[in-house]
């Protein structure tokens, strides 16, 4: 295939071989390009041709969950807020990328996504190819100090032709002035008549079903038929040699080109003036072809995505980072006299360097994982920090109706990133986050709810609306373990956590003690502790020993809070309630009629990952979920007990805990109960890997190699994988073994490095985003073609797995665990 030969404008030359940054009027940016349009290919082209035909378009869904990157600008907090100022503006702005293109991108809140994807495609004499599928790609940081620690979220993808005849290299992050995208794009060609094509598939305001575009002078427009649309602006400083806008898969560019090998309709909208046609629309712009003299000719491009309320402000932003200049922009990310950037938020780290010593890797992973923790902060709302800036799974996912996929705040997985936060020595986050939980708390100000206040929801937006609303107890302790954590740290002063006691941890700690009636959307319940309506995978109602292990915790922490708020009668409840809850642990969720055995013998008693009704003795059934059919409680492990130990309710040397361990080692056990999985380190030792527990079927198809529910309903054969914060779960477990056998010594700390703090850096990819699951080598690798101890297409970057991998170096530097409560045990031991 092959494009019919093009003239290219001397202007587009021009601009091709300037280095900087370069910038149109506002005049030459509304001027309509009809005619141009209409004369660009050699033949006149009638009106009715200008607006695009195939409305709505192939049903869209979101891109690859498996990002090797996520980037957005540091922004400083004032005061604990975020205060957008002349002076200060602040970028609101979050991009992603994987397969080697850019892929959802948001702006406004967090969860707000305005892009599915953007990619270049390239035609050649006889190919049309994508970079998502047709290249080999490569990501790096683009700032690094010399250890090659990355200094901000600022990338270089090189994208290769798998044949050699071209490359794309791509500097990407935002401009933390402005609601822009930044992309410094060159392109190389090793042969004559490669030209390149910029594609992009909006999905505005967290939709791709509603979408209009639109060729509008020298930028591709994007909005909705809404009058509150985000409006996506694109524009480049190498003009286009065409422009043309369509429905994907019937008459986008991409459609076109790889049907007939040319663009023959060069549509200018989507819809006619009245916004009445919407659908899944997808932008192409042409640039000038590359004719290599002396073996290759290069073209580079600054290409800006700038983001408003109204295209005005959209056009006005990306203006305004082309006229800035790619240098200026990408200093002032990274940090300057002028801005504080991500180099000053890494500085600003007081833990950060002794850490650093204590990695096998001299400290990359623990440098980005600074950073990405960071990023999964809304800007909007301060402290909102969310579980992942992806949406699991998210290719198969519909993108008809918004959704917030993981771009959301779970009181669990925020805890777990507060207190990284805090291992790093960023003071500031997790008290801002604390003081953000009120926000998620139930309670007379949550919209539709009745009945007992106390407890925090499940799943919020970042401005917190109700999205999930069962009822996990753990999540109710957390907030108040983090606030006793963030006491004794001398971040909150007595009087602060005095006053934090009565408006939020006190109703928190009586609902942990007393439980109460739960009215809110389906949820008609009533709860009564420590037996939780859903355990920390969210799925089964019972006696888990991980909840109950927060709620401990979480009550003895609320007792030492409360003596200090000057409430003996709550202190005395809440401690007198921990106590009956730890004496009560073997009986409600400790079988001794287990099923598994080891070597051909009994296994039991072992702890369960859930006893239903608090009998672990006997037959009942964990609840079917996730493709999987109900099996005895007593078949079903999991890790969730080694919380005992971290905490401080149980030892190490506990024998329940150390039988139970026994078999979740066992590798003998059937692969359906299996939980743990061996994987090479990078220095080619092994290191353990394990599942959530036995029965998952939180994954892939064993058998068809589908994502999870793809289709939109489970298979009994997907399978739940590796995880792997569990491996830096079980390093923090080993850690407090050898403490208490007195066994720490310098060589046994290192050993302990080696395997779990090197097995959690081997399990990040590329861009070093460490993943929520990797590919455990069970059943079909699917259309992706996953690599054992690689990241699935589930969610990547996950914010708790690189909250353990951070609280883990932490551990090991510290020779201690780091969310331990040691005024857990004293307590218990009294």
């Amino acid at each position: 295939m092959s494009l019919p030969t093009r003239n290219i404008l001397a202007a587009a030359v021009s601009a091709a071989l300037f280095l900087g940054l370069g910038a149109c009027s506002p005049a030459t940016e509304t001027q309509s390009l009809s005619v141009q349009k209409a004369k660009a290919g050699g033949a006149d082209r009638d009106a009715g041709e200008l607006l695009a035909p195939g409305a709505p378009g192939l049903a869209p869904t979101w891109a690859f969950a498996g990002k090797t990157g996520i980037g957005t600008s540091y922004e400083a907090y004032a005061d604990g807020h975020y205060q957008d100022t002349q002076a200060n503006p602040v970028s609101r702005v979050w991009f992603s990328l994987a397969q080697g293109i850019v892929t959802e991108t948001m702006f406004g809140l967090i969860h707000n996504a305005q892009l599915k994807e953007l990619q270049f495609v390239i035609q050649g004499k006889d190919f049309v190819d994508t970079e998502k599928d047709n290249t080999i790609s490569s990501i790096e940081y683009l700032q690094q100090d010399d250890a090659g620690r990355p200094l901000s979220l600022a990338y270089k993808i090189i994208n290769k032709d798998i044949e050699g005849k071209y490359q794309i290299e791509k500097h990407i992050f935002t401009d933390p002035d402005r609601d822009s995208l930044v992309m410094r794009v060159t392109f190389t060609a090793f042969e004559d008549g490669i030209t390149p094509y910029l594609y992009v598939n909006p999905h505005i305001d967290n939709s791709g079903a509603n979408d209009i575009a639109s060729v509008e002078g020298k930028a591709l427009i994007a909005h909705t038929a809404a009058t509150d649309s985000s409006v996506l602006s694109v524009r480049s400083d190498v003009d286009f040699v065409k422009a043309q806008v369509g429905f994907v898969g019937v008459s986008d560019g991409l459609k076109q080109l790889q049907s007939t090998g040319a663009l023959t309709h060069w549509y200018q909208s989507t819809s006619p003036a009245d916004n009445s046609r919407v659908g899944n629309v997808a932008m192409t712009a042409q640039y000038p072809s590359l004719s290599p003299s002396n073996g290759k000719a290069s073209l580079s491009v600054n290409l800006v995505l700038g983001f408003g309320k109204d295209k005005a402000s959209s056009l006005a932003s990306a203006n305004a980072s082309l006229n800035a200049g790619y240098a200026a922009v990408l200093a002032a990310y990274k940090g300057d006299d002028k801005h504080q950037g991500w180099s000053q938020y890494l500085a600003s780290l007081t833990s950060l360097p002794a850490m650093a010593r204590n990695t096998a890797d001299e400290g990359k992973l623990l440098y980005t994982s600074a950073m990405v923790l960071k990023a999964q902060e809304d800007k909007t709302h301060a402290g909102a920090l969310i579980a992942s800036l992806s949406n699991p799974w998210g290719d198969t996912v519909s993108a008809e109706v918004g959704s917030t996929g993981y771009k959301a705040v779970w009181p669990r997985d925020f805890y777990q990133c507060a207190m990284a936060f805090l291992a790093m020595g960023d003071t500031q986050t997790p008290r801002v986050a604390f003081e953000y939980l009120k926000q998620v708390q139930a309670g007379a100000a949550t919209p539709g709810y009745s009945g007992t206040p106390g407890w925090f929801l499940q799943k919020t937006h970042v401005d917190g609306e109700t999205e999930w609303v069962g009822v996990q107890l753990d999540q109710t302790a957390m907030p108040i373990m983090l606030g006793w954590k963030l006491w004794q740290a001398g971040v909150l002063s007595q009087d602060e956590i005095s006053g934090w006691y009565a408006k939020m941890l006190k109703p928190a700690a009586d609902f942990l003690v007393k439980g109460g009636e739960v009215n809110l959307d389906w949820n008609h319940s009533q709860i009564t502790p420590p037996k939780t309506q859903q355990e920390r995978w969210e799925e089964q109602a019972g006696y888990s020993p991980s909840t109950t292990a927060a709620v401990i915790s979480g009550l003895i922490a609320a007792g030492d809070i409360a003596k200090q708020a000057k409430d003996p009668q709550g202190a005395a409840d809440y401690l007198s309630a921990a106590r009956g809850l730890e004496q009560n642990l073997e009986t409600l969720m400790v079988t001794h009629t287990g099923l598994l055995t080891q070597d051909g013998k009994p296994a039991a008693p072992y702890y369960l990952r859930l006893s239903p009704d608090g009998l672990p003795d006997g037959d009942a059934k964990l609840a079917a979920n996730n493709g999987k059919a109900a099996l005895d409680q007593r078949l079903i492990l999991d890790a969730g007990m080694l919380e005992l130990v971290r905490y401080g309710v149980r030892s190490a040397t506990d024998p329940l805990i150390r039988n139970t361990l026994a078999l979740i080692d066992d590798t003998g056990l059937e692969p359906n109960l299996r939980l743990k999985y061996e994987f090479l380190a990078k220095d080619g030792s092994t290191i353990p890997g394990f599942r959530r527990y036995g029965n998952d079927g939180y994954g892939e198809d064993t058998l068809s190699g589908n994502n999870y529910a793809e289709g939109g309903s489970n298979t009994q054969d997907q399978r739940g994988r590796v995880w792997p914060f569990f491996t830096g779960e079980r390093g923090h477990y080993e850690l407090a073994l050898a403490k208490a056998e007195g066994k720490l010594t310098e060589e046994k700390r290192q050993q302990l490095i080696r395997t779990y703090v090197q097995g959690m850096e081997s399990f990040a990819n590329a861009g070093l985003m460490l993943p929520e699951q990797v590919w455990d080598g069970v059943g079909n690798p699917s259309r992706y073609q996953y690599v054992h101890g690689q990241g699935t297409n589930s969610a990547t970057p996950l914010a708790w797995t690189h909250a353990e991998y951070v609280k883990l170096v932490r551990s090991m530097t510290d020779a201690s665990v780091w969310d331990n409560y040691p005024v857990v045990s004293e307590t218990l031991a009294k």
